[in-house]
């Protein structure tokens, strides 16, 4: 499968700040594999859900009279399947704790780049969660609260053959995906390990995760 062929993501922009989402859109519209729709309220982006199919929401923490904790559970309750990403200026640790409960994907603050915006909607459709630096502890609260096992099903199947020592060519070709998928699925598993190298995620999974292997 090549990008070209990769399926494209419907992203639902919610944020009151009218620049900041006009902008965002704009250039995550950039991106061919990213087709993005933009709203300012929880209730303007149920009237969306409603309408068309999306495959991820960036969900703005604080929107005036509400927030981001009200969004989940009526987006559910409409039939929304797709993952979240809150993308803030500020959480409390207390709030984020709330958000990554209810099962929001990950927590992205405003003062990273726009790569960086990027990289972690890949980690998040990949199967992944994206966890600001400064928020990380909390993360691993949750996980300690939770029975799930720590990796998905294609996240550990990445990286047993990264433990081969395959190259993401050769995982693409394995796993019938694309080399951008695969290095997606690697950013999760960097995000969910601390580690920002194959060599470092080589030894903590040999050290720490040989249990999920």
């Amino acid at each position: 499968m090549t990008d070209s062929q990769q399926k494209v993501t419907r992203v639902l922009l919610i944020d009151d700040h009218a620049l900041f989402r006009e902008s965002v859109a704009r250039a995550l519209a950039m991106d061919p594999q990213l087709e993005i729709e933009h709203c300012a309220s929880i209730a303007a982006a149920l009237q969306l859900l409603a309408q068309h199919a999306f495959d991820l929401a960036l969900l703005d923490y604080d929107l005036g009279g509400e927030r981001a904790s009200q969004f989940l559970p009526a987006a559910r309750q409409s039939g929304f399947e797709g993952r979240v990403l809150v993308v803030t200026a500020w959480v409390s640790g207390t709030e984020a704790r709330r958000l990554l409960q209810q099962g929001v994907a990950g927590i992205f603050l405003k003062h990273g780049p726009l790569e960086e915006l990027t990289a972690s909607i890949r980690t998040v459709m990949a199967g992944g969660t994206w966890i600001d630096r400064s928020l990380a502890g909390e993360e691993s609260a949750i996980q300690g609260d939770s029975s799930a096992p720590l990796f998905t099903d294609r996240q550990r199947k990445v990286l047993r053959f990264v433990l081969e020592g395959l190259s993401n060519k050769e995982i693409a070709w394995r796993l019938q995906i694309s080399e951008s998928y695969v290095k997606a699925i690697l950013q999760g598993l960097f995000q969910k390990t601390g580690v920002r190298t194959r060599g470092q995620l080589v030894r903590v999974a040999f050290e720490q995760y040989e249990d999920q292997l």
